[in-house]
């Protein structure tokens, strides 16, 4: 399956780091496309075999899958560009563009075709490293295009297709919500150093503990609270730590930065 990237971001590249080290895409099946030279060279240098451009319209022959990896007010323009040379039957275009909705999409197409496959999709940058959570939603699209958009996006981790409605949520919690998860290491690092541990252990340790809480929760399918009551002794330190942090807005913070980003 070809595959052409356009834009070689933050996003455009972990994409492109991901499907060239996974299996079932090789290399000659990516197509990256970028305005810098610069960019296309470095994103070659680091994954050999995919095919750069700095010509949009040429990097989307033959593709079956177009991912438009750009900024939210660079989409119409970019559509405008390409949208001549698309064969609409057999080509899906995916759009990362955070609050541009299919209906947005069709309205900028509609003077080219009316018969089109349109996926909005919301990953994280874990994608570089295979563990993103990716959001798909479709135009009513065909179960062989979703399962194409699907199967790519699940070589980069999770995927999960849900009504566009809910890509709001799905994306303050997991796009920007992998920020989220960094800032409570970096605020756990700060703490752990003003306790006298040195800053690269203390974000081993930290991260070892991440991990075996996430082990936790998918092994047993536990609420959270379950495994928190297990290490909250009446009296303990875990329980004067939690109530510290509530009384801090540790919660509160946390919903209505979640909230904020739906906005």
């Amino acid at each position: 399956m070809k595959i052409a990237i356009i834009g070689g971001g933050n996003m455009g590249g972990a994409i492109v780091r991901g499907l060239a080290a996974s299996t079932g895409i090789t290399p000659a099946d990516i197509a990256l496309s970028s305005p810098r030279q610069n960019t296309v060279d470095a994103l070659a240098e680091e994954c050999p075999g995919i095919s750069t451009f700095t010509d949009n319209k040429a990097a989307i022959k033959d593709a079956e899958v177009i991912i438009l990896a750009v900024k939210p007010w660079v989409l119409p323009s970019v559509l405008d560009e390409i949208a001549p040379y698309i064969a609409f039957r057999s080509q899906s275009i995916v759009s990362l563009a955070a609050g541009i909705s299919l209906d947005d999409m069709s309205d900028m197409l509609r003077r080219y075709s009316t018969d089109r496959s349109l996926f909005r999709v919301i990953p994280n940058t874990a994608m570089s490293v295979g563990e993103s959570m990716t959001f798909v939603c479709h135009n009513d699209a065909g179960a062989e295009c979703v399962d194409k958009v699907v199967g790519i996006f699940d070589r980069l981790g999770a995927t999960a297709v849900i009504e566009e409605r809910l890509m709001g949520a799905a994306t303050a919690l997991c796009s920007c919500g992998i920020a989220y998860a960094m800032r409570y290491v970096r605020a756990a690092t700060e703490g752990a150093v003003e306790l006298g541990l040195y800053p690269d252990k203390a974000r081993e340790y930290i991260l070892a503990t991440l991990k075996g809480a996430v082990a936790l929760l998918e092994a047993t399918g536990n609420n959270p609270e379950t495994e928190i009551d297990k290490v909250t002794t009446p009296g303990g330190i875990t329980i004067k730590g939690l109530n510290t942090m509530e009384a801090h807005g540790f919660t509160t913070s946390v919903v209505e930065g979640l909230k904020a980003s739906c906005r």
